[in-house]
């Protein structure tokens, strides 16, 4: 029998299940990758046909690019696609190796002095992107404003890809001053966003000064209620103004931040606000199956290949938090 990626006889569950709705959801919409990694993660499937969709996206400087991350099309090596891909091999743990050893090359290349990346570099100029995605132009030899407001290079593109590297325990010369760079920015969020907390928690949940991590975290959690940056109540969406940029209804939920029980972020929230986050959260599945994103809406085919990952993210916090049945 030819390898699917699934167990011949995966175990069936009820009809009415979200996994099961959520399956054909995919074999429907989802890319061969994202059908390849619900595979490996809900129907006994193996890493390798997830690794070889992966491949399809990789290009030669070691970066990753061909719309990995929908709101970015075209085929230029971009941080954004190569933070993606990075995800996907931790979560089939293939993080390492000399795979890693060539993103690292490719990521000390595209980033500033300080190791900060940029959402997207100039080469996306001339291929369609989202319009709430920013271009920057390249890096300066070195920069001169660490700190909030920097110029070139952000936290919210390289804390995601920093903590990954240090979960995989990664070594790697730029890591070091890429790790410098988001404690730094980190210390001086003051004004923030839910997006760019977000990646602070990527950061801090696995960066091993865990002493500082756990401090810093005690005052991002401070920060994201003062600010309201969390929606703790999903009935009562009005008194959470979105962020500005943010579309109207791209609220952001306790389980946004702490996407399982054992993250830093997860002692932001009370019991009852988790509860009621994860009921929010299963909840959202459509009737089609999958989830719905909740950002602007650009482009149809940034859609379709967005709703599968996040379909995907969905299922992984509810399994996280005991509400799964596999």
């Amino acid at each position: 029998m030819a390898e699917t990626g699934a167990s011949p006889l995966p175990p069936t569950p009820p009809a009415h299940s979200p996994l099961l709705r959520a399956e054909q959801f995919m074999w429907l919409t989802a890319r061969v990758l994202e059908q390849r990694l619900f595979s490996y993660h809900f129907l006994n499937g193996g890493p390798d046909p997830v690794q070889t969709a992966l491949d399809a996206y990789r290009n030669e400087d070691g970066g990753y690019g061909h719309a990995l991350e929908p709101d970015l099309r075209g085929p230029v090596s971009q941080p954004l696609h190569t933070g993606r891909a990075l995800r996907i091999l931790d979560a089939i743990e293939r993080c390492g190796g000399q795979r890693v050893e060539r993103v690292c090359r490719y990521l000390t290349a595209v980033s500033t002095a300080d190791g900060a990346l940029p959402a997207v570099r100039p080469g996306q100029r001339g291929y369609p992107a989202a319009p709430f995605v920013p271009v920057v132009e390249d890096p300066p030899p070195a920069s001169h404003t660490l700190g909030q407001g920097h110029p070139h290079g952000s936290l919210l593109a390289t804390g995601p890809v920093v903590g990954l590297l240090h979960r995989n325990e990664v070594w790697h010369a730029w890591l070091f001053r890429a790790t410098d760079f988001c404690w730094q920015e980190i210390d001086c969020l003051e004004k923030s966003h839910p997006y760019e907390i977000e990646a602070a928690v990527a950061f801090l949940d696995t960066v091993p000064d865990r002493s500082r991590a756990e401090a810093a975290a005690d005052r991002l959690g401070r920060l994201v209620r003062e600010q309201r940056l969390a929606a703790l109540d999903p009935e009562r969406l009005d008194a959470y103004p979105v962020a500005p940029g943010y579309a109207p209804r791209e609220h952001r939920f306790p389980h946004d931040f702490a996407k399982s029980p054992d993250s830093l972020a997860r002692t932001w929230f009370t019991d009852e606000e988790m509860t009621r986050s994860l009921d929010f959260l299963a909840a959202e599945q459509e009737a089609d199956g999958g989830w719905p994103i909740r950002r602007d809406q650009w482009a149809p085919a940034a859609v379709l290949e967005a709703r599968p990952m996040v379909t995907i993210e969905a299922l992984h916090t509810l399994r996280a938090y005991g509400r799964l049945v596999d």
